[in-house]
């Protein structure tokens, strides 16, 4: 029985299976290849910025619609506690997900697939771990701790945990795929599938006559998740054995881990960071203000799709160049990046900010309320917008210590200002500590991109010569 380093499930899925596994995402994966590394990566970048732009328009209408069904605290409930799951699950892979993405490249252009094989393997083995453990301790949490948390969140915090493992296996494969420059495979199962399997099932539960409320919608988030990385897992699984021989595979993990750990902090930090002001609201105030807070947060994700998406098509890029001895293609790839960043990123919040009104409406006529706060969230993100991927940068050229740094403190500034300003302006503190974290952010990531790489990754400073 044949056992691939690529970790390939022929050995319990049909191979049939497997190489029919969305051939639409090999197709549109298929088109960046052939073509020079900027257009590579301009390509890629759009690829990813598509998805992501439907990704926004599919997550933005499941929201309306779940937030329909349930009711305004039911969906404040579900959001608190998926939005935890989500990023419990991203840090449970303890940075392997972005390794790979610093890693693959690397030993692919050199040619060692003998390594490239037990990257691969070894990802996948250690997530399932750390995230299955990390499942254990979320539910043993809930169970013993329930004197701790309103009562309204236990039950709904334990069905949640079970999703952890697919979600961080699903983040490792979406590290795999963008390593390898497959955008549609990387982003489409987590983006676009599993939002329209959530909708799905909890239409069809609602159909059957069950009771439509928090811990409803998050059985559904979890079984979407299963269905969703098992699919992507043979997809990305098959698209490896296609492109990679099988053969011997070498193993450094003891290594791997000590770059993935401060990696991880900067990929936990940065997680936190976005996802800091929702959970404060949920701290701090009732599922009401959660749910508006994060109807208005969701309005406005078009806007971060394009910094994501302009990310998820230059961070391999970036890895590849490292080991250049003539830095200037990495430095024009960098100011690139920002371009293709900052003005997207503009012109969709103008246009949301003149829509949002009527956005926020189809929620329901309690979360207009959140319109005014879209100035305040709006303006943070157009200005993180104008340095573009710097973190990515950092993180694929050995700068991931100085960066977990900065995040830290960013964080910690974010919690701080968010604990002091929400009991006095409620949701317009939780936008306000957001909006200053995010200027403190962009100043510190600026100037530590041009000390340690010599890139002046600012918008209106793109003219700047770089240091080679």
């Amino acid at each position: 029985m044949r056992f691939s380093a690529a970790h390939t499930v022929e050995q319990v899925l049909p191979s049939a299976l497997s190489r029919r596994a969305l051939p639409l995402a090999d197709f549109i994966d298929g088109i960046l290849t052939g073509a020079d590394e900027a257009s590579q990566a301009q390509r890629a970048t759009m690829v990813a910025f598509f998805i992501r732009v439907a990704s926004a328009a599919i997550a933005f209408g499941s929201q309306v619609a779940l937030a329909r069904l349930m009711g305004v605290f039911e969906y404040g409930v579900f959001v608190l506690v998926w939005v935890s799951m989500v990023i419990i699950g991203n840090l449970s892979c303890f940075g392997f997900h972005t390794a790979i993405i610093r890693f693959a490249p690397q030993y692919r252009e050199r040619g060692d697939l003998d390594h490239l094989r037990g990257l691969l393997l070894s990802g996948r083995l250690f997530v399932l771990a750390t995230s299955t453990t990390m499942a254990c301790l979320a539910i043993a949490l809930a169970w013993f701790g329930a004197d701790w948390f309103q009562s309204y969140y236990v039950v709904p915090f334990m069905i949640g945990a079970l999703a952890l493992p697919m979600i961080a296996l699903g983040d490792t494969l979406d590290g795999t795929a963008r390593a390898n420059g497959w955008p549609a495979r990387a982003l489409t199962p987590t983006y676009i599938v599993r939002p329209l399997l959530i909708l799905v099932l909890l239409v069809g539960a609602w159909a059957l006559g069950f009771r439509i409320d928090g811990v409803t919608a998050l059985i559904c988030a979890v079984i979407a998740s299963y269905l969703t990385t098992i699919g992507q897992l043979v997809m990305v699984t098959a698209s490896l054995d296609r492109r990679y021989p099988a053969g011997a595979r070498r193993t450094r993990l003891a290594y791997w881990i000590g770059v993935a750990l401060p990696i991880f902090l900067v990929e936990g930090f940065f997680f936190l960071l976005v996802n800091a002001d929702v959970l404060m609201v949920g701290a701090l105030m009732k599922p009401d203000d959660v749910a508006v807070y994060f109807a208005t947060v969701k309005t406005l994700a078009l806007v971060h799709f394009v910094y994501f998406a302009v990310k998820t098509g230059v961070a391999h890029r970036f890895a590849a160049r490292i080991d250049d001895d003539d830095k200037s293609a990495l430095h024009d790839l960098a100011r690139r990046s920002v371009t293709w960043t900052f003005w997207p990123s503009l012109a969709m919040a103008g246009a949301l900010l003149l829509v949002g009104p009527l956005l926020l409406g189809l929620f329901g006529a309690d979360f207009t309320r959140g319109y005014p706060l879209m100035f305040i969230l709006s303006a943070g993100i157009v200005l993180r917008a104008a340095i573009g991927p710097a973190e990515s940068l950092l993180t694929m050229s050995g700068n991931q210590n100085a960066c977990a740094a900065v995040f830290g403190a960013v964080l910690a500034i974010n919690v701080a200002l968010n604990a002091l300003l929400i009991p006095i302006y409620g949701l317009y503190g939780a936008a306000l500590a957001t909006a200053i974290a995010t200027i403190a952010e962009t100043f510190a990531l600026y100037q530590l991109v041009r000390w340690r790489i010599g890139v002046r990754m600012f918008v209106f400073m793109q003219p700047a010569k770089s240091r080679s």
